[in-house]
């Protein structure tokens, strides 16, 4: 044997003594643990984009940033690996651990930065940032430790296969059960506990390389207790923290798997919150949606026609539709809206049914609980409107920016009789000018007449909507008697704009450019 080679199988038999074989039977099961741990880093991102796409706004740019924050702190985690030389076994654990506190905790602290604190972006990026390094350390290590028992191809194979596999578990688990079921608290501190409990469980897999492992057990036990406490208190906890982000009591409040829904209640009247924005108070919404409705119905009369089938986009309240069904002539109303929890809220919250005047279980009224885009896409070609009332929230994402363009526009008016007309809520024309010309101008370009109009909602301020039309119309001129805001010189009066919010040019909303979110998130930053 030559000196080389004796020297190379000194070297081999150093390390396989200064690491130590792990026992067969425990390979596969700390393979499984890479799969929890995949799953757990994917979840926390999750989370974080999440909480912060509510709390912030603009989803895109949110989870953008999260996950890139992620992804370069995963890298960083894995270049500082090749530091730890020592104790690999005893600093997995300890790894396994930090991540389940921070990982566990980042929902509750992220609540708190925001409800008590001006540095919630800071505090967001440093938890994402730390989560990630740790995760990033997690899997080189085990792959060090299992080096010594499974042939190097086989365990990046196997590492890198479970990692991917746990990643789509994880994203496929978040939406379809974790956010409706659990929430944003509770998620971050059950898979908190999945970290602990790997660690706990590592502490047994790993004990030939371990020695002593009372004391490890003990910190695992505390971690685990601490955890399962906050997944006790987890509701408790959303709605204490809820209560410093809201003025007022909260009565109802629900997440689910599309949007966080909040009604408060104080001051003689109750408000409905998405996603921490405001969506009406019951204090005046009945000039919202009185503006909202009547002025279409006014128009279709002013032609001699009555509206017979009624559409309704969005809406989930009911409130509009309890405005529709003012109208006699009405035979049936169809309702599209996304989430199936704003429907059921309408129907069954007490407060809420008592405003809408139980409008979503008249017998006229169907419930669709789908993507307004995809259900007109769905919809038989034959299948015609006399008025479609569009009320979606403002354009602050993208998912909602698509129910502004020229092709959700156009499936609107293939399915609009050819006297038809349609009235979209469309920001407002005070805060955010551009994007509210922006909605008119993308309708034009879809092939709608369109008369802008606005009013004021104390609760908003100046707030604008679009009346559109296949054909060319004129300002109606007439409505209902009896209702509680609009008259007939009222209705006429909101067709007029004051200089500082007359039309600018502006581009037009494609589903190829989406300009008009951008648009938006800079308008109303300013009054942020």
């Amino acid at each position: 044997m030559s000196d080389d080679m004796r020297e190379a199988g000194l070297e081999a038999g150093a390390v396989a003594e200064a690491v130590p074989q792990v026992p067969a039977l425990q390979a596969p099961l700390l393979f499984l643990s890479v799969l929890l741990i995949a799953s757990c880093g994917l979840i926390y991102e999750l989370v974080a984009g999440t909480l912060a796409s509510y709390l912030l706004g603009d989803s895109v740019l949110q989870f953008s940033t999260v996950i890139g924050v992620y992804l370069s702190a995963m890298g960083l985690g894995s270049w500082l690996s090749r530091y730890v030389q020592k104790g690999l076994a005893h600093r997995f654990v300890h790894i396994e651990l930090a991540v389940a506190l921070l990982g566990g905790l980042s929902a509750p602290v992220l609540f708190l930065a925001f409800a008590k604190t001006q540095a919630f972006r800071p505090v967001l990026y440093t938890l994402v940032g730390g989560i990630g390094t740790l995760v990033g350390l997690e899997i080189p290590l085990l792959m060090r430790i299992l080096r010594q028992q499974v042939a190097f191809k086989d365990l990046v194979a196997g590492v890198l296969t479970l990692d991917y596999i746990g990643a789509l578990f994880a994203s496929l688990l978040f939406p379809l059960f974790l956010m409706p079921r659990l929430g944003l608290v509770r998620t971050s501190l059950v898979f908190g506990l999945v970290n602990a409990l790997v660690g706990l469980w590592s502490t047994k897999l790993l004990r030939p390389l371990l020695g002593g492992v009372f004391l490890l057990r003990v910190k695992c036990l505390v971690v685990i207790a601490l955890l399962a406490a906050g997944v006790a208190g987890a509701g408790r906890f959303t709605l204490l923290a809820e209560e410093e982000i809201f003025q007022d009591e909260i009565v109802f409040s629900k997440t689910s798997a599309y949007q966080r829904i909040v009604l408060t209640h104080g001051r003689g009247s109750f408000q409905l919150f998405l996603n921490g924005s405001l969506q009406f108070s019951s204090a005046d919404e009945y000039r919202y949606h009185e503006a909202l409705v009547h002025p279409a119905f006014a128009a279709l009369e002013a032609k001699g026609l009555k509206a017979k089938r009624v559409l309704v986009c969005g809406g989930g309240d009911g409130l509009a539709v309890r405005e529709i069904l003012k109208h006699p002539g009405v035979q049936e109303v169809v309702l599209v809206d996304l989430d199936p929890a704003m429907t059921e809220m309408a129907t069954k919250q007490p407060l809420l049914a008592e405003l809408n005047r139980h409008a979503l279980q008249d017998g006229r009224v169907k419930v669709l609980n789908m993507d307004a885009m995809v259900a007109l896409g769905d919809m038989a070609p034959s299948l015609r409107f006399d008025i479609a009332i569009v009320d979606f929230p403002d354009p602050h994402s993208y998912s909602v920016g698509k129910l502004y363009t020229t092709r959700f526009y156009r499936l609107l008016k293939e399915h609009l009789n050819p006297e038809g007309f349609a009235s979209v809520q469309s920001t407002s024309p005070l805060m955010a000018r551009r994007s509210f010309w922006c909605i008119a101008a993308t309708m034009e370009a879809a092939g709608f007449a369109v008369r802008p109009y606005n009013l004021a909602v104390p609760s908003f301020g100046v707030w604008g909507f679009s009346l559109a039309s296949p054909a060319p119309f004129a300002v109606p001129a007439r409505t209902l008697p009896d209702l509680r805001h609009l008259t007939d010189e009222t209705m006429q009066s909101m067709f007029a704009f004051p200089k500082d919010m007359d039309r600018v040019p502006s581009e037009v909303n494609r589903l190829d450019n989406q300009v008009l979110v951008h648009l938006y998130s800079t308008e109303w930053k300013r009054w942020s």
